[in-house]
């Protein structure tokens, strides 16, 4: 259970009690300040009888003990505690006990003050020795410092045993608090950017939070949850502390991953374009200079492809969005002069990918002399059309020499990449350096089905041609591809399939996303649909926080998705996916520059009636329904704004 408010963090069982065993404690900026809280009432732990996520950055654990022997067999005391991210937990005795009791209560708390890292690969040292510190204990080491105040002060404090002690008198039906902070020493409390009023995720004028309502009660708690996600997940550039971005996950990634990043800010468009305008600017500053011979390029590490690829670079792909979530931003409603602030980074990634094709069709990842993959065409491809897009609209040239890659890119695509087979032929998950087609096929090419759009609601062309990505849709529809719980990221039936595997067989929330999108935009509804349920099954399974990816075990009757012992949960990919499916079902395509937004809802209502609030176009709050015969009407917009056709 992961409590997260970054740079808070709190990692509990589902048994309350804190016992610095794996990954439990409280984290500051991925240092572990807490790693035992175990509390006794009168000589004897709780038991535990119910744990649960209340928020994003909280979780409630409840335990009962039977202090009383007259009492017979019911507990008579219940111990609540309400654990937060930000370091703070309140620990509360309940009595049902029909006489006063007079209760000994203790804190049992010790740290290793370990690095993230350093717990999660088994190689961290013993306990630091605690001393007695203000209204509780402080703990110092050569990696830093920690301390724990608890209010009402302790009516004892032993630093060698690391041990709180209180007696409370409890009348009958009475309650009695402990509160305990624990942050490095010296620290001020934690100040989470989506708790604050700055927040980009924060409704600006004191308009209502984005919600959800329908016939399918899910999807009100996936947008609730995927909400709460982001706002736990989101940072502040240190030097530019009104930029945010979104962390990629907690307890590995808590920090900035470019590729990630961007992906998520564009899904989540619809809740506010604040976040995409912080997560440019941050990225921005990283491009490389013009010395650098990869000059244009927004570094980024490297990714595991799996086995038949090799690693690729996440700074290729956040390169090529850069200028694709600035372009789709503007059209939500990005004011013009921070969208000209940033077009000329915008342009360096332009410049960049045409440099780096040169005369060729293909753009090659990693570079140099790596495959040319199916999806950084895809990639590569959108960033093409929009950033053409984009210069026009500013009057800045090359908008025509990129088309003209572009259309070349989607002939040599259609032919080069398409492999013919008895069950209709399937795009190339890559093609090697010498040319040669990499047969294995899965769920990165949902990628050639997201092409962005463009102005006046329109969809830019795709790398397929309308029988090929007929072929596709029929691919993702079928068992081998659809788990039930959504999209693997490989065929059951291809050479080295693994349903744990990240890149050979695990579902990944964010790829089935895109998938249902692009099945949608190209009226493939009923591959769309079995994916969209599939993923709503897998979430209400998570309790409605999807991890970032799980495995791909076909879905039977009374199963339940099993999750990766490696994935981010949450996750910023998988939290911003919630956003993108739910609006999916509305069809918004906005054009803020021109003063439209265009509704192409699922005409099949594949969950019911469904009515979302609280989301934002050309800066005002925006409210769409769209009814059980797939009808589709706009109940809040800006004023002005125009319904397109």
């Amino acid at each position: 259970m992961i409590c997260v408010a970054l740079p808070g963090l709190a990692i509990s069982t589902e048994e309350g009690q804190l016992t610095g065993q794996g990954l439990e404690g409280f984290y500051r900026g991925g240092r572990r300040v807490l790693a035992r809280c175990q509390v006794r009432v009168a000589g004897r732990e709780p038991l535990a009888v119910q744990a649960r996520m209340t928020a994003a950055d909280q979780a409630r654990f409840v335990g009962t003990l039977r202090a009383s022997p007259q009492a017979g067999p019911d507990p008579d005391i219940v111990v609540e505690r309400i654990r937060h991210a930000d370091g703070t937990e309140r620990i509360t005795l309940h009595s049902s006990a029909q006489r006063p009791l007079r209760l000994p209560v203790e804190v049992a708390l010790g740290t290793d003050l370990a690095d993230l890292g350093a717990i999660a690969s088994g190689t961290t040292g013993p306990e630091v020795p605690a001393t007695v510190h203000d209204s509780g204990l402080r703990w110092s080491g050569p990696d830093g410092s920690s301390a724990v105040t608890a209010d009402p002060p302790p009516a004892d404090a032993l630093a060698s045993a690391g041990v709180l002690r209180w007696e409370f008198d409890l009348a009958p039906g009475g309650s009695t608090t402990v509160e305990l902070r624990v942050r490095p020493d010296g620290a001020g409390p934690v100040r989470a950017v989506g708790r604050s009023a700055t927040s980009p995720l924060t409704p600006a004028g004191g308009t209502a939070p984005a919600a959800a309502t329908g016939d399918d009660p899910r999807v009100q708690a996936l947008l609730r949850a995927g909400v709460e996600d982001l706002q736990s997940l989101l940072v502040r550039d240190p030097a530019h502390p009104t930029d945010t971005y979104l962390a990629a996950g907690a307890p590995w990634r808590c920090g900035l991953a470019p590729a990630e990043a961007l992906a998520a800010a564009r899904m989540a468009l619809p809740l506010d374009t604040r976040l995409a305008a912080g997560t440019l600017r941050t990225l921005a500053r990283t491009q490389l200079p013009i010395p650098d011979p990869r000059s244009g390029m927004i570094p980024g590490p490297r990714r595991d492809a799996g086995a038949h690829l090799p690693p690729g670079c996440t700074g290729t792909e956040a390169t090529l969005l850069f200028p694709v979530l600035l372009a789709e931003a503007r059209r939500w409603g990005l004011p013009e002069p921070e969208a000209r602030e940033l077009l000329p980074t915008a342009e360096r990634c332009l410049t960049w990918l045409k440099a780096t094709v040169r005369d060729g069709p293909y753009l090659r990842d990693p570079q140099p002399g790596g495959p040319a993959r199916c999806e950084t065409q895809a990639h590569a491809h959108r960033a093409a059309l929009l950033g053409a897009d984009l210069l026009d609209a500013f009057g800045r040239p090359g908008g025509a020499e990129l088309r003209h890659w572009a259309q070349a890119l989607r002939t040599a695509f259609r032919s080069d990449f398409w492999i013919d087979d008895r069950g209709g032929g399937r795009p190339a998950a890559a093609l090697a350096p010498d040319g040669r087609p990499l047969p294995h096929f899965g769920a990165a090419a949902a990628h050639l089905l997201d092409t962005g759009l463009l102005g006046g609601g329109e969809r830019a062309p795709g790398l397929l041609d309308k029988v090929q990505t007929e072929q596709l849709a029929r691919r993702f529809g079928s068992p081998a591809l659809d788990s039930g719980w959504g999209l693997r990221g490989l065929g059951v039936k291809e050479p080295g399939h693994n349903p744990f595997g990240h890149r050979v067989g695990a579902v990944r929330v964010q790829e089935t996303a895109v998938a249902v999108a692009g099945l949608a935009d190209a009226a493939y509804e009923k591959e769309a649909a079995s994916l969209l349920r599939g993923v709503l099954a897998a979430a209400e399974a998570f309790g409605h926080r999807l991890p970032e990816m799980y495995a791909g075990e076909q879905r039977t009757e009374g199963s339940a998705p099993l999750p990766h012992p490696a994935a981010c949960r949450p996750a910023a990919t998988a939290a911003a996916a919630a956003i993108l499916l739910l609006t999916t079902l509305a069809g918004i395509r906005p054009d803020a520059p021109a003063g439209t937004v265009t509704l192409r809802p699922m005409h099949s209502a594949p969950l019911g009636e469904i009515g979302l609030t609280g989301l934002r176009v050309a800066g005002a709050p925006f409210s769409v329904r769209v009814s059980r015969l797939g009808l589709a009407m706009v109940e809040e917009a800006a004023e002005g704004l125009q319904l397109g056709v």
